[in-house]
């Protein structure tokens, strides 16, 4: 039985909503890419909260893509099967035996995950890596590291497919070989590509940090791709941060419209992002 009685929590819900019209109009059509990692792959309750957005996404009109990553998952299995790494300059060796570990976690274990997750919010996600439909193909990113690949063509018209159907395509960061091989590729490097490609209006790297931030510590949240170029070069921009940066660059010059690099701790970061006039961390362009 409903209750008659207002409070002030419905009123700035109901305010909300309203304020999020000329939003939600404008990502109406709007090819979003999402590179899910770190805290939101974490817990159920964060899974939950993002599969819910994601949905929400889609009900309103915007075509979302998910590519996920997995490091922490691979690295649990190798160790339970007792394989080995080997490391050239502190990035690991995938060899066939990891190869095969790798595969089976990224597109069985985590990507099944995440399908499930948003299907059990409503949503009609479609697991995919790259091999499918040969959606990526790769080149060895360095022949030190075995089987790590850079994307070299990317073929979206599965995806194109897929949003015509209304569906969620979920992607492994994995792409196959001109001779047949599986190489695995950074889940970041990924998702750059696959934005790159569908010429995507927002390209979303979900990090543990709250974006780039200046020598202060003071968040940056509008950037152009001069600017990242130059704190790179004065070692503003550095550590893990530079290949999300190089990321987003890539992305730009590939013909995204926009990569914000945010923070997937944050509830709703994907939703506060796209559907308020604050936005959420750092907004990357190419110039204005």
């Amino acid at each position: 039985m409903r209750t008659q009685t207002m409070n002030r929590d419905w009123i700035a819900t109901a305010r909300t909503l309203s304020e999020a019209l000329p939003y939600l109009q404008r990502y109406t059509g709007a090819v979003v890419v999402i590179k899910l990692g770190g805290h939101a792959m974490g817990s159920d309750e964060a899974m939950e909260l993002f599969a819910r957005d994601v949905v929400l996404l889609r009900q309103v009109g915007v075509n979302p893509v998910v590519v996920h990553g997995g490091g922490p998952m691979i690295n649990e299995l190798l160790k339970k099967l007792d394989i080995q790494s080997e490391f050239v300059d502190g990035k690991r060796v995938t060899d066939a035996a990891t190869m095969e570990v790798v595969e089976m976690v990224l597109s069985g274990q985590v990507n099944k995950r995440i399908v499930q997750a948003i299907n059990d919010q409503g949503g009609r996600a479609v697991g995919l890596s790259g091999k499918d439909a040969r959606l990526v193909t790769c080149v060895a990113t360095d022949p030190r590291l075995g089987l790590v690949g850079t994307p070299s063509k990317v073929d979206p018209g599965i995806l194109q497919t897929l949003f015509d159907a209304g569906a969620i395509p979920v992607i492994a960061p994995l792409g196959g070989g001109e001779a047949g091989q599986t190489f695995n590729i950074n889940g970041d490097t990924m998702a750059g590509a696959i934005a790159a490609a569908l010429k995507a209006d927002r390209l979303l790297l979900l990090t543990d940090v709250e974006g780039v931030k200046d020598k202060s510590g003071t968040l940056l949240t509008d950037l152009e791709a001069a600017q990242i170029h130059a704190m790179i070069k004065d070692g503003t921009i550095a550590g893990g941060m530079i290949p999300k940066t190089e990321t987003a660059l890539g992305a730009l010059e590939g013909g995204a419209r926009a990569v914000v690099i945010l923070d997937g701790r944050a509830p709703h970061a994907v939703l506060l992002e796209l559907f308020t006039e604050h936005g959420a961390g750092s907004i990357i362009r190419l110039g204005r």
